[in-house]
């Protein structure tokens, strides 16, 4: 590890970005044994707890349906790792990742791809041109509940985007409105989608076809009765209260104090959010380096299992007094309590 001297603190915006980067150099590399390993067991504990919560009866549905939602929202969060991960870097976990459960659950990478790093974009972030941000701070409880409430209707938007938006979008104008409106995991409601191109539109018509006929199958199967209507509202069960923890964990991800003009590395990182240990609940809605959100938008190129390592260190090596730890909160009630007094005054 690199040492470097720990009474200076960043003192310009670009110091604290060159600072991390110099400590966490070596963290910056995908290991696909951990990326392989955690995806397997996460997709087989998952659709284990699935099947035995639509076969069994009494209390053990309940058990094995929250196993169900806490190992495929693991699963899903790779999603992310996904936008980051260089081509090639783990072979065919694109792929497999999509197969097991981007299609499986309604919601394939291509809705994500793209969409993301326009939320990294310096000149983005926080604006009306950033996909996943709303300016929250200062909202009442009443308006933050129904943020995250709302999420529950995922399964069934998504059921009506690929069971009968995708077969319909193949006439031209209702296809550059489900591409433009309809076709990104996004929180900004006036974010409009450009048409993709080249190679990854080929991705997204296949990936985007093979869910359609996922839905659609699901649909029909349940219409002429080989698929219990029981099965499809745990399946939906299931899709609602992983859509609902991850929008638990998007309320925390940011302090939302942006008036939408662009802010500086500095400025973003402060908007942004660390839960690190001891807080211990994070491990399940904020699973997959997700509950280190401002380090990740400090360092987006290191993959999640380095960036626990890269907490350690900077906490080590930078003072008290740095920006880095002014982003690291104690839990999620202590954030959601700083998000509803604040008056969007610090990013002004």
């Amino acid at each position: 590890m690199t040492i470097i001297d720990q009474t200076v603190a960043p003192a310009r915006d670009d110091d604290l970005v060159r600072i991390a980067a110099k400590l966490t150099r070596d963290l910056n590399v995908a290991k696909p044994l951990i990326f392989w390993t955690d995806l397997l067991c996460s997709v087989s504990l998952g659709y284990a707890g699935l099947a035995l919560a639509c076969v069994a009866s009494g209390v053990t549905p309940w058990i094995s349906g929250i196993v169900a939602v806490l190992a495929l929202y693991r699963a899903e969060s790779f999603i992310h790792e996904l936008t980051h991960l260089k081509p090639a870097t783990v072979r065919g976990f694109y792929t497999a990742w999509n197969v097991l459960v981007g299609i499986p659950l309604m919601t394939p990478s291509f809705l994500y791809e793209g969409v993301h790093n326009l939320h990294h974009a310096r000149t983005r972030y926080g604006t009306a041109q950033d996909p996943e941000y709303l300016p929250l701070a200062g909202a009442s409880i009443w308006a933050l509940s129904c943020f995250v409430m709302l999420s529950v209707l995922a399964p069934l938007l998504l059921l009506v985007r690929f069971a009968i938006l995708a077969p319909a979008s193949m006439i031209a104008p209702v296809r550059r409105k489900v591409v433009a409106r309809y076709s990104a995991l996004t929180i900004n409601p006036a974010f409009r989608r450009v048409p993709p191109t080249g190679a990854f539109r080929r991705r997204w018509i296949i990936s985007e076809t093979i869910t359609s006929l996922w839905a659609m199958g699901i649909a029909i199967l349940t219409v002429v009765g080989l698929f219990s209507v029981r099965w499809l509202m745990i399946y939906l069960a299931v899709l609602a209260a992983i859509a609902l923890l991850n929008q638990v964990r998007t309320l925390v991800a940011h302090l939302w104090e942006s008036k939408g003009k662009p802010l500086s590395v500095t400025e973003q990182y402060l908007d942004t959010v660390n839960i690190p240990p001891p807080a211990m609940l994070p491990i399940l809605w904020a699973p997959v380096g997700l509950r280190y959100h401002a380090l990740h938008h400090l360092l987006p190129g290191i993959p999640y299992h380095g960036l626990a390592e890269a907490h350690r260190r900077l906490l080590a090596v930078l003072p008290v007094s740095s920006a880095y730890h002014r982003s690291n909160q104690a839990g999620l009630w202590p954030t959601v309590k700083i998000i509803l007094v604040r008056d969007h005054k610090a990013c002004a």
